[in-house]
C-alpha cells in the first residue's frame, strides 16, 4: 500500500528505516510520497523531498502534496514551489493538490488513512515493527535451512545402538528434537500476515526445505523403529531361552515312575501343575507377538532374526518332547503300579479268604466242598488280576523298571506263594470231600496262626468283627444272647468295622508301598489324614461300650464266642486296640523322625506328626466333653471345643454381701473349664472309682459364660499363673490360677484369638472386647 500522512517526528525514522535495507533497490519496489502540509510552510517539505530522492533515486514514483488550507501559507506555498520547479523537475514529478478529494483520484480510499479521507488502519510503530519482523523471518528461515542440514548431517551419522533401552532413548531423542525443528516456537503476528506476499515466499522456501528433510526423516525414523523392534525381539528371546533352559532343568529332575499308584499321581499332579507355572505357552506367543513386529518389510536384521527363531523352535520342540516323554513314562508307571495293586490285593484277599474259612466246617463232606467251590470260584478272578508271565512284563515295561519298581519280582513272589497255599488247600478239601470211610477229629489251627505283616491292627480286629459281631446276627446263637443285649452290637462295637475296612483296604496297602522307602511313609499319613478321624468317633462310643459290657461280660454268649475262637482274653481287650493304635501312632512317628533328619521325607513326617497330635488332642477333648453332666442345653450349639483344663478359680461379685464377696474372694474352687467358640463352660470334676474306662471322670456342670459378653485381664499383679475372666463389664469376674505360666499363656492367646474373631464377625456392629494388660 501507499505511503499515508506521517507526522514530522516521524519521518526521519521512516528514512532511517528504509535506508537500512541494502536490497530495496534491487528488489525494484517503488512507492508514492504523500505530504500533507495543509498547516505546514513548504521549506520543510523541500529537505524531505531531497533527501529521499537522493537515497532513492529509482524506487519514489510521484510526489503528492496537499496545499495548505489557510490563504497565505498555500500563497506561499505556490511561491516556493514555483521558486524550486527546476530544482525537482529532473528528479521526482511533484503534485501539488488542493483537497482531499483531489488526492483520491490519484490513490484508492482503502489505502489511505482515515485524516486523508480513506479507510486503511494505520499504525506507523506497527508498520514499522511488522517490516522488521519480515526481515527477522527471513534471516530465521536462513537459519532453520543451516540448522535443518547440520541435524540431517548429525542424524545420517549416528551409529544404532545395542540394545532395547539406548534404542528406545536414541528414537526418542531424535523425534524430540524433529518435531521441535518441525513446529518451532514462533507465529506470525497481524501485521506479519499483512505482508503475505513476502511471507509466503519465504515459507514456500522453508516448506521445500521441510519436505527434503521429511523424506529423510521418514527413512531416518523406519531404520530406528526397526532397531527397536529387533532390540525388543532380542531382548524377548534371551528371557524366553532363558525361562525354557530352567524349566528344562527343573523338568530333569522329575522321578520317572515313583513308588506307588498314589506316588505316580502325585508326580504327574505334579508335572501338570509345573508345565502350567511354567508359562511357556505364555512366554512363546509373548515372542510370537514381538517377532511379528519385528518382521516388518525390508528389514535391515532379517538375517539375524531368521536363524533365532529356527533356535526357539528346537528349544520350544525339545521341551513339548521331554514333558510328552515324561508324562508317558509316569503314565506307563501308573499301569504297572495299578497292575501290582492289583496283584498285591488279590493275594491279600485270597489270604484272607483262606484264614476266614471256618475249618471245623470243612471237615464235613458238604463243608469241604462248599469250602472248594469258595476257592475256585475266587481263583478265577484271577484272570484279570494276577501276573501270568513274569518274563513278559520285563519285556513289556522294561524302559521304566529300576529301583523303584525292582519289588515286581517281590510281588510275583507273593502270588506264587498264594496259589501254592490254595493248591495245598485245594489237595486237602478233595481229600475231606471224597467219602470218609471213618470220622476225623481235626484240630482247628487258631486263626492268629496266618501270614502277619508289621501293621497288624486289621487282623486283630478281624477275629473280633467275625467271631463276635458276626455272631451276634447269627440265628444258631440267638438263643445265648439275653434279650438286653439284642440290637446293641453298634454300641458295644462302635465303629469297629469301619476301622477294620480302613486299614484293611486303604492304609495297609498304602503302608506295604512303602517298605522299601521308610522314609517317605509320612506321605502316606497325609494322604490318608481325614479318614484318620474316625477315631474320634470310635472313643466318643467307648464309654458307652465299657458300660455295656460291665453288664453283660459274664453273657454265656461271649465266653461261647471266646471258647470257639480259643482266644486267652476276653473282648474287652480286643475293644480297646482302636484306642492303643491311634495313641502309638505318635510315638512310631516321632521315632522315625529321629532317624529321618535330612532326609527326603523328613518334613512330611513332621506334618504328619503334628496331625497326628491334634487328632489326638481333639479325641481326648471329646473324650471329657461327653463326661459333662447336668447341662441342659446342647453342647455342639456352643461350637468347636478349643481348650480343656483344671484351675484354681476365686469369684468376685459386685451384687452381694460384702463378707460373702471376702470369703469368694479368698477361697478357690476347684474347677475344670471348657472353652468353646460361644462360650467357656465351668465344671466341677469328680473321680470315678474302677477300672479302664470306669475311672473316668465326669464334670458336673456349675455354670457359662457367653464369649460376646466376656473380656480378660492378662495379668494378676503378685501371681504370674493368674489371669482374670470377667463378664458384664466386671460384674462378675474370675480369677482364674493356671498350673504352670506356660498354660496360662496358651489359654490367654486362645481366648484372645476367640474375641478377636467375633470382633471381625461383627463388623458394622457396636461390640466391645476388654483386654487389659
Amino acid at each position: 500500500p501507499a505511503f499515508s500522512e506521517i507526522p514530522e517526528k516521524e519521518f526521519q525514522n521512516v528514512l532511517t528505516y528504509l535506508t537500512s535495507i541494502p536490497s530495496l533497490q534491487d528488489a525494484g519496489i517503488g512507492f508514492i510520497l504523500v505530504i500533507d502540509r495543509r498547516q505546514d510552510k513548504w521549506t520543510s517539505v523541500k529537505a524531505s523531498i531531497l533527501r529521499i530522492t537522493a537515497s532513492f533515486p529509482g524506487n519514489l514514483q510521484l510526489v503528492l502534496v496537499l496545499r495548505p488550507t489557510g490563504f497565505f501559507h498555500r500563497a506561499l506555498s505556490d511561491i516556493a514551489f514555483k521558486f524550486n520547479k527546476d530544482e525537482f523537475k529532473m528528479k521526482v514529478p511533484i503534485i501539488m493538490l488542493g483537497s482531499v478529494s483531489e488526492l483520491q483520484s490519484y490513490i484508492d480510499k482503502t489505502q489511505l488513512t482515515e485524516d486523508l479521507g480513506g479507510t486503511l488502519d494505520y499504525c506507523h510503530n506497527r508498520w514499522l515493527s511488522r517490516r522488521t519482523a519480515i526481515e527477522g523471518f527471513a534471516q530465521k528461515v536462513k537459519q532453520t535451512a543451516q540448522i535443518l542440514q547440520s541435524f540431517g548431517t548429525e542424524l545420517a551419522e549416528t551409529e544404532l545402538p545395542n540394545d532395547v533401552q539406548s534404542t528406545s532413548s536414541l528414537l526418542a531423542t531424535h523425534t524430540e528434537k524433529k518435531d521441535k525443528m518441525k513446529n518451532p516456537e514462533y507465529k506470525l503476528n497481524q501485521d506479519q500476515l499483512d505482508n503475505q506476499t513476502t511471507v509466503e515466499r519465504l515459507l514456500a522456501q522453508l516448506h521445500e526445505t521441510e519436505t527434503a528433510f521429511d523424506e529423510f526423516w521418514v527413512k531416518h525414523q523406519q531404520k530406528l523403529e526397526q532397531c527397536l523392534r529387533l532390540r525388543n525381539f532380542e531382548q524377548n528371546f534371551r528371557e524366553v531361552k532363558a525361562a525354557l533352559d530352567t524349566v528344562s532343568k527343573r523338568l530333569s529332575a522329575f522321578i520317572d515312575v515313583g513308588n506307588s499308584c498314589s506316588h505316580v499321581e502325585h508326580i504327574l499332579k505334579d508335572l501338570a501343575n509345573y508345565e502350567e507355572k511354567s508359562c511357556v505357552r505364555t512366554l512363546l506367543r509373548s515372542l510370537k507377538v514381538s517377532l511379528i513386529s519385528s518382521m516388518t518389510i525390508n528389514h535391515y536384521a532379517v538375517d539375524s532374526i531368521i536363524p533365532k527363531c529356527s533356535e526357539l523352535h528346537q528349544l520350544c520342540d525339545a521341551f513339548t518332547t521331554e514333558i510328552e516323554r515324561r508324562r508317558n513314562l509316569l503314565n506307563k508307571s501308573l499301569e504297572l503300579h495299578g497292575l501290582l495293586e492289583k496283584v498285591r490285593f488279590w493275594c491279600d484277599e485270597g489270604i484272607y479268604l483262606l484264614a476266614s474259612q471256618p475249618v471245623d466246617k470243612c471237615q464235613s463232606q458238604d463243608g469241604a466242598e462248599s469250602a472248594l467251590q469258595e476257592i475256585e470260584k475266587f481263583l478265577d478272578t484271577g484272570a484279570c488280576n494276577k501276573i501270568k508271565e513274569l518274563n513278559k512284563i520285563y519285556r513289556e515295561y522294561a524302559h521304566i523298571l529300576n529301583e523303584d519298581l525292582k519289588h515286581v519280582q517281590k510281588v510275583f513272589q507273593k502270588q506264587e506263594s498264594m496259589e501254592e497255599m490254595f493248591q495245598k488247600r485245594q489237595v486237602s478239601l478233595k481229600k475231606l470231600a471224597a467219602k470218609q470211610t471213618r470220622p476225623v477229629q481235626p484240630v482247628a489251627p487258631r486263626p492268629e496262626a496266618f501270614v502277619k505283616s508289621p501293621c497288624t491292627s486289621p487282623v486283630c480286629l478281624s477275629p473280633v468283627l467275625q467271631g463276635y459281631a458276626a455272631e451276634m446276627d447269627n440265628p444258631l446263637m440267638a438263643h445265648l444272647i439275653s434279650p438286653e443285649l439284642q440290637n446293641k452290637k453298634d454300641i458295644l462295637f462302635g465303629n469297629m468295622e469301619e476301622i477294620y475296612h480302613f486299614h484293611n483296604r486303604i492304609f495297609l496297602r498304602e503302608l506295604e508301598n512303602y517298605v522299601e522307602y521308610p522314609e517317605l511313609v509320612g506321605r502316606c499319613f497325609l494322604d490318608q489324614m481325614e479318614d484318620f478321624q474316625i477315631y474320634e468317633k470310635y472313643c466318643q462310643n467307648k464309654p458307652r461300650s465299657e458300660s455295656l459290657w460291665r453288664q453283660f461280660s459274664d453273657s454265656v454268649f461271649f465266653q461261647e464266642c471266646q471258647r470257639k475262637l480259643d482266644h486267652k482274653l476276653s473282648l474287652d481287650s480286643y475293644l480297646l486296640k482302636p484306642v492303643q493304635r491311634i495313641t502309638k501312632y505318635q510315638l512310631l512317628l516321632k521315632e522315625m523322625l529321629k532317624y529321618s533328619k535330612n532326609c527326603e521325607g523328613a518334613e512330611d513326617l513332621q506334618e504328619a506328626l503334628t496331625s497326628i497330635l491334634g487328632i489326638l488332642k481333639a479325641v481326648n477333648d471329646s473324650m471329657h466333653q461327653i463326661a459333662i453332666t447336668g447341662y441342659d442345653g446342647n453342647l455342639n450349639e456352643l461350637g468347636k471345643l478349643l481348650m480343656q483344663g483344671s484351675f484354681n478359680v476365686w469369684t468376685d461379685h459386685k451384687k452381694g454381701h460384702s463378707k460373702v464377696k471376702d470369703l469368694a474372694r479368698f477361697k478357690p474352687m476347684q474347677r475344670h473349664l471348657f472353652l468353646h467358640e460361644k462360650a467357656v463352660l465351668f465344671c466341677k470334676k469328680r473321680e470315678e472309682n474302677g477300672e479302664g474306662y470306669e475311672k473316668a471322670p465326669s464334670y458336673s456342670y456349675k455354670h457359662s459364660l457367653n464369649m460376646a459378653a466376656v473380656g480378660i485381664t492378662e495379668n494378676v499383679k503378685g501371681d504370674a499363673k493368674k489371669f482374670e475372666i470377667w463378664y458384664n463389664a466386671r460384674e462378675e469376674v474370675y480369677i482364674i490360677q493356671a498350673p504352670t505360666p506356660e498354660v496360662k499363656a496358651t489359654w490367654v492367646n486362645e481366648i484372645r484369638k476367640v474375641l478377636t474373631s467375633q470382633l471381625q464377625a461383627c463388623r458394622g456392629k457396636i461390640f466391645w472386647i476388654y483386654i487389659f494388660f
